[in-house]
């Protein structure tokens, strides 16, 4: 099984010697299988499941109808400790390709309820010729009608349900999207609509308030807009837009959200984690009980780090560049803590760097890159902790971190999204 949500097997040896690697989805390892090929390249091919010939004994029956139609979910055909075995193989092959690395001590790993735990769902829109909300099928940019979620939450499902009985009634054309966001413990929700970049908003707003009226729960809908230029306006999220406020608000414009003992405002466009049952348990791996006189949250987001960092250390400086989650940021903040906007390459530009007892980074998929990770590698301090979404980035910047004097003291399987393919993982390094 490799990372994607594929497993990677053999055709057939030929004439030319040993068969071609072959990326094979919904299967499991040891599994023979008969597959159709959909493509072939020079070095590889990839295909799709015609018959199990010989099934694997951790296979089980998919919970979800839309399960290998939909492109959300990879693992729904085997149990959750499997998966987690999987995850876990994964990361260790992983780190050990690309970084080197063996790891000494034994993975930890952090296991989630693995239904119902999502807090935020994106759902694509389709307005003619007559309305449907879902995800796009497996391997297309085809929308599949999807009318239950069952890795969302209740309240979530509950809005699912509601914008399709609106939507029937008609809605503008420009809705692209719906986001779905509920609070730590599902009792209120805020909506995002994504309209194509012509829209007008102003035109969303009766189906707003009707879907409002169909489920009081919802605290109200942010109305944004793609990002001016952009080809595929489905694809840029604000998170990444240099737009201060959205297009339109009706309702309120943010939740409460608690983790622990900390309660942050998280508004529409901002990033938060998307796991209601872990994000105190990802707090707690991260931050653990370090303390001292500064700390350096890098990609801060709203500041899920940073608030309990500022409980056991002097000084905080938190750094995020993205708009909306930096006006978060800054409200959420308490005393002690700096607010910085900036990109995490800009910042180390300034020069004006410190002694921090610790330094945590939560880069996005893409990871830290080589300029950043270098840039930690030359700091002036002994611990660093990185939260990563993606065990390849992670493996690529801690090739560098390792040859900048830093040894690993533990790494962390998060489980943030059972199902999936997805992983979170958190490494402790220390020098």
């Amino acid at each position: 099984m490799i990372y994607g949500g594929d497993g990677l097997g053999r055709l057939p040896a030929d004439e030319q010697g040993r068969g071609k690697a072959v990326f094979v989805p919904f299967v499991l390892e040891a599994e023979r299988v008969e597959i159709a090929l959909r493509e072939q390249k020079a070095g590889f091919a990839r295909g799709t499941v015609e018959r199990i010939e010989e099934a694997s004994a951790n296979r089980v029956l998919p919970p979800c109808p839309y399960f290998a139609q939909c492109g959300g979910c990879h693992y729904q055909h085997t149990g959750y400790e499997h998966q987690l075995e999987i995850k876990a193989g994964i990361l260790r092959e992983t780190l050990s390709r690309t970084a080197k690395l063996t790891l000494e001590a034994p993975l930890e790993i952090h296991k989630s309820e693995p239904w119902q735990y999502r807090n935020r769902t994106r759902m694509k829109v389709r307005t003619t010729p007559e309305f449907a909300l879902g995800y796009y099928r497996f391997g297309t940019h085809e929308l599949l009608p999807v009318e239950e979620c069952p890795i969302s939450s209740p309240l979530i499902n509950q809005a699912i349900s509601a914008v399709w009985e609106v939507g029937k009634q008609g809605v503008d054309g420009s809705l692209r999207e719906v986001q779905f966001f509920s609070n730590h413990d599902d009792s209120e929700m805020l909506l995002e609509f994504y309209l194509d970049r012509n829209g007008e908003p102003e035109k969303l707003r009766k189906f707003a308030m009707d879907v409002m009226v169909a489920l009081p729960k919802i605290a109200g809908v942010v109305v944004l807009q793609s990002v001016q230029g952009s080809d595929d306006e489905t694809e840029r999220a604000p998170l990444v837009s240099t737009r201060t406020a959205p297009a339109a608000v009706i309702g309120r414009d943010f939740l409460r959200y608690k983790v622990g003992e900390h309660e942050y405002r998280v508004s529409g466009g901002s990033f938060f984690q998307t796991n209601r049952f872990m994000a105190e348990e990802l707090v707690a791996t991260a931050t653990r009980d370090y303390r001292g006189q500064a700390a350096l949250d890098l990609y801060a987001g709203t500041g899920l780090f940073s608030l309990p960092l500022s409980k056991r250390f002097v000084k905080v400086t938190s750094v995020e560049s993205a708009p909306y989650s930096f006006a978060d940021l800054e409200k959420n903040a308490p005393r002690g803590t700096k607010a910085v906007q900036s990109t995490t390459e800009d910042f180390f530009k300034r020069k004006i760097l410190g002694k921090y007892d610790l330094v945590i980074a939560d880069p996005p998929r893409a990871g830290l890159g080589e300029k950043v990770a270098r840039a930690l590698g030359r700091m002036n301090t002994s611990r660093v902790t990185y939260v990563s979404c993606d065990p390849a980035t992670l493996a690529r910047d801690m090739k560098i971190l390792l040859e900048s004097g830093f040894r690993v003291e533990s790494v962390h399987l998060v489980d943030l999204f059972p199902q999936t393919f997805h992983m979170e993982s958190v490494v402790h390094l220390v020098r």
